[in-house]
């Protein structure tokens, strides 16, 4: 029997007024009382023994313990929610997977595709969340991940997808771009860097047999979608794989004033536990999935 574990209610109240830093506010959103409120934080922290919440006349405020308290129990109680509304719709018959995925990949490539997989196998559902950085799969509830990098996860199989072929996208109205340019003419051009891609610019020029005074300087952004925005909005130019951005270059925001390209040292791949490799729903996932990447390429 588990007897250090406060009940629920508890939990949910301090939460909710750890995040408003209000009782009133608390009360409000879960639909009690303000007394009420205020028994189950007393209880919670004579069940602590500890004081959560400093008391003044302006209103609360939380304590050192309070604010370590509620970072580690706001994340617990939405992954309890997030698995009994899984539950609750699927009647728990369904097979769901939990999937890290990096964000402008799944977005253009990879949503596209998914109704494909559901069609063929509507009794598993794939829920996804953003995951940017190697991660530990035995401290999180991902089935799986795609990633870009190297394969090297510790106690994971790697399933190669493919690789990026980036070219030099920008708008058509950037001061001083042309249709057609050389590599030479690119480097004159304000470059936009991508932070998980810090040397990007640098092996393209390199690869051109360029020498680029300024091919690190720029405006710095995570994500494939802020480097496509900030090339639309005329503020420089931006290495892309062009299936990434194939809405806008049909569209003619985006062009490629620059066609050379060459391929990343990195890769994507579906990474999965192999302790979870066998599942039925993530084999045929990864079957699909393999077979939908070499149709792409």
């Amino acid at each position: 029997m588990r007897k250090k574990i406060p009940s629920t209610a508890a939990l949910l109240a301090f939460e909710a007024a750890a995040r408003h830093q209000s009782f009133t506010r608390a009360a409000d959103e879960l639909a009690l009382t303000q007394s009420a409120i205020c028994r189950q934080i007393a209880g919670l922290e004579d069940f602590l023994g500890v004081a959560l919440f400093r008391r003044t006349r302006r209103g609360v405020q939380l304590t050192e313990a309070g604010v370590s308290y509620g970072r580690q129990i706001g994340p617990r109680l939405d992954a309890i929610e997030r698995d009994t509304l899984a539950v609750m719709a699927h009647h728990g018959a369904a097979s769901v997977l939990e999937l890290a995925v990096v964000p402008t990949f799944a977005t253009r490539w990879l949503l596209p595709r998914l109704a494909g997989f559901q069609a063929q196998n509507p009794e598993v559902v794939v829920n996804m969340s953003t995951q940017t950085r190697p991660f530990l799969f035995d401290q999180t509830e991902f089935d799986a991940a795609i990633y870009f990098g190297d394969a090297g996860w510790p106690g994971t199989e790697a399933h190669f997808l493919m690789r990026e072929y980036p070219v030099p996208v920008c708008s058509p109205a950037l001061p001083g771009v042309r249709a057609q340019m050389s590599a030479d003419e690119i480097a004159t051009l304000p470059l936009l860097q991508q932070s998980t891609r810090p040397y990007a610019w640098r092996q393209w020029f390199e690869g051109a047999g360029v020498e680029a005074a300024r091919d690190m300087a720029g405006m710095r952004l995570e994500l494939f979608s802020m480097l496509a925005q900030a090339a639309i909005e005329r503020m420089g130019v931006a290495l892309i794989p062009p299936f990434l951005i194939q809405q806008e270059l049909a569209a003619g925001v985006l062009i490629t004033p620059c066609p050379r390209s060459s391929p990343s040292t990195r890769a994507y791949y579906l990474i999965v536990p192999e302790h979870k490799a066998e599942r039925p729903a993530l084999t045929r996932f990864r079957e699909w999935l393999v077979e939908a990447a070499k149709a792409a390429a």
